[in-house]
């Protein structure tokens, strides 16, 4: 197979094309007036993970679909980082995915990517869905000069079970189970200023499954939770902040960071949906004298499979943190706590 690199055929990496949720919802999502069954649980009348729809009074589905342009070079390693991506939204809501569908875009006469490549592609996807349990039954392709890759998953729960974003409390901590960074990362990697190799570190933990993080979750018990995704952490916490009507305080220092994203934020290697994410976090975050404009970014930074961000009493924050930490999840960080008042306070 020739040597490509994929992520020359990406305008933006990963979770980073996403299009930036003030756009969305000033010129989209305000326009629609959907149909909405009392079996619909979790629909589209507020920001969430993924929805769910009850079968009957013990079994609901959780659905949910993500898919993404190249965010790294290796055919297999996309595939596998953009199946954990797209199954994350199931484990963010305490569900269990058990089958999906494949969502492609690849080109079909191309002389500078050649199709065979695809197979690849696929089969890392497939790889990653087998580990987390999901058949793989289909799919749907588009003939397209930029390459993306992705799935519509499913998975089931319990209807009183369901956990969503809108459940944060006053009081309790915030706890992160992944390094941020990689939309920094991938970007220089993107750039030429960094390589598949360099980013070992990374590239591991957009692989891993929120499996465990989601296990642990549901052993010890949460008020809410959610990926950090696209959005952000600054982004995604917003929105269970507005969902919650609670405000959060983060701080700086306890949020774990991949190495080398920092210095590359203040070097200016930033997409462009992290730029867009502090944006939208602006008007709604105070943040701490002496906060530099390349930490705001990195915590606004857009992730590509990300951790779970969990809020959870502080009576369980520690029996929390100490069953990541036996399940060997990438981070068990308390990165903040929730608060009645409104906004988001950023602590150094």
């Amino acid at each position: 197979m020739a040597n490509v690199r994929l992520t020359a055929f990406s305008h933006c990496a990963g979770c980073a094309s996403k299009i930036s949720s003030m756009d969305l919802e000033a010129q989209v999502l305000r326009r629609l007036n959907p149909f909405q069954p009392p079996e619909v649980l979790v629909g589209t009348s507020r920001p969430d993970d993924a929805g769910v729809y009850r079968i009957s009074k013990d079994l609901a589905i959780v659905l949910t679909i993500d898919f993404f342009t190249a965010i790294v070079d290796d055919p297999t390693t996309f595939g596998n980082i953009a199946a954990a991506n797209a199954i994350s939204d199931v484990y963010a809501m305490g569900g269990e995915p058990f089958v999906a569908l494949n969502v492609v875009t690849f080109p079909m006469n191309s002389a500078d990517l050649p199709f065979p490549i695809l197979g690849e592609i696929l089969a890392g996807g497939e790889a990653k869905a087998r580990e987390a349990g999901v058949a793989i039954i289909g799919g749907h392709t588009v003939d397209d000069p930029e390459p993306k890759y992705g799935l519509a998953v499913i998975g089931r729960i319990h209807p009183d079970r369901v956990l969503t974003k809108a459940g944060a409390e006053a009081g309790d901590a915030l706890v992160l189970t992944k390094p941020i960074g990689t939309g920094i990362l991938t970007t220089a990697m993107k750039q030429g200023k960094r390589t598949d190799a360099d980013l070992a570190d990374v590239i591991r933990s957009m692989k891993t499954l929120n499996r465990d993080a989601c296990r642990a979750m549901l052993d010890v018990g949460v008020h809410a939770a959610t990926d950090v995704t696209g959005y952000g952490l600054l982004g995604h916490l917003g929105e269970m902040m507005r969902a919650g009507e609670v405000g959060a305080r983060l701080s700086l220092s306890a949020v774990p960071t991949f190495a080398g994203a920092r210095e590359l934020a203040a070097e200016g290697v930033v997409p462009g949906g992290t730029r867009k994410n502090l944006a939208a976090a602006t008007a709604s975050t105070t943040w701490a004298e002496g906060i530099t404009e390349a930490e705001k970014l990195l915590l606004a930074d857009a992730q590509t499979s990300g951790g779970l961000l969990l809020a959870v009493p502080q009576s369980s924050r520690d029996r929390l943190v100490a069953r990541l930490e036996e399940l060997g999840t990438p981070a068990a960080a308390v990165v903040g706590e929730i608060t009645a008042s409104n906004g988001l306070r950023v602590d150094r």
